[in-house]
């Protein structure tokens, strides 16, 4: 695939996705009830404004400040920057595959935005579960990163003839 046909699916990709990451945030900061969650369909679902200040599932959210910034701004920062360069000049991959780093990528960056402009804090406001097993609080961000990761699991790089190289 040609790195233009890269660039346009991780673009539409990432326009999408961190669209509608950022705008069901938007919605979550200015119309949920704040660190309140509301039940609906029988307690299967929850919704509420949540901060997380940690990784997924609040993990190092007791972190100091300084090794929160280490970790999810300098790390995660050059994890995206790594990810967003192999995206861009892997010949490996197929589109299937690419598709699914975009999504990884996309609620990497989408996350990393709200962390950036939201004091360390990434917003959250879904909940899933039955009972006491429940999920995590997440939000749309996780969701991509999800399904990219479980999208992933099942491409196949494809062979590159050595003269294409």
């Amino acid at each position: 695939m040609s790195i233009l046909k890269r660039v346009q699916m991780l673009l539409v990709i990432c326009l999408i996705s961190v669209g509608i990451d950022q705008g069901t945030k938007w919605y979550a900061a200015e119309y949920l009830p704040k660190f309140e969650m509301t039940s609906y369909w029988g307690d299967l679902l929850r919704i509420g404004y949540a901060e997380n200040t940690g990784a997924f599932l609040g993990l190092g959210s007791g972190m100091s400040d300084s090794a929160k910034f280490w970790i999810f701004v300098c790390a995660v920062g050059l994890i995206l920057s790594a990810l967003f360069i192999y995206i861009l000049r892997t010949k490996t991959q197929t589109a299937y595959a690419l598709a699914s780093l975009a999504l990884i990528f996309s609620g990497g960056i989408s996350n990393f935005y709200d962390r950036a402009t939201n004091n360390g804090a990434v917003i959250d406001f879904l909940n899933l579960g039955f009972g006491s097993l429940r999920t995590g609080i997440f939000n749309v961000a996780d969701m991509a990163i999800m399904l990219g990761v479980f999208l992933l699991l099942f491409a196949k790089e494809q062979k590159v003839d050595t003269k294409d190289v």
